[in-house]
């Protein structure tokens, strides 16, 4: 993700309430669970989105720490 898309991103998560964050965590968590599954049947090609689902998930976190 390029800085534009990541200010973006942070910015549409604080607009979100803590019942959509946990929603949101969730799903970038199945999307990851998805991506290693397929990471370890050989059928991933973009190996870097696994890295910046990651990213996404402790971003999600760290809005929801704000929060509280």
């Amino acid at each position: 993700m390029k800085l534009k898309e990541i200010q973006e991103f942070v910015k549409e998560l604080r607009g979100l309430s803590q019942e959509e964050l946990a929603k949101k965590e969730n799903e970038l968590k199945k999307e990851l669970f998805d991506l290693r599954l397929q990471a370890a049947t050989g059928q991933l090609d973009q190996t870097a989105r696994l890295n910046e689902v990651k990213k996404q998930i402790a971003r999600v976190k760290t809005v929801q720490s704000e929060i509280k």
